[in-house]
């Protein structure tokens, strides 16, 4: 079953967030089986619901185990949704 989720990082109280921001996405683009998309305010993961799923707790643990504090908004829906035009 294919996942498509909408996933948005804010760190809070960091003052190179954007940094933190690059860094998360060029941790999930190294998932060979993952599909990454990203604009001005948020990220699309495309793949296989279980592999994003891991990929997804994987990174976000990372997230608050290295800059503690930051809020994650995500919206998941089922089916590969990145040939859907913005």
């Amino acid at each position: 079953m294919e996942l498509s989720v909408e996933i948005s990082l804010y760190p809070l109280a960091q003052q190179e967030y954007e940094e933190q921001i690059w860094d998360f996405i060029k941790r999930i683009r190294q998932y060979p089986d993952i599909r990454i998309k990203t604009n001005g305010m948020s990220s699309q993961v495309f793949g296989e619901y279980h592999q994003v799923m891991n990929c997804l707790t994987l990174e976000m643990e990372r997230v608050y185990q290295e800059i503690g504090k930051a809020v994650f908004v995500c919206k998941y829906i089922m089916g590969d949704r990145s040939h859907i035009d913005e």
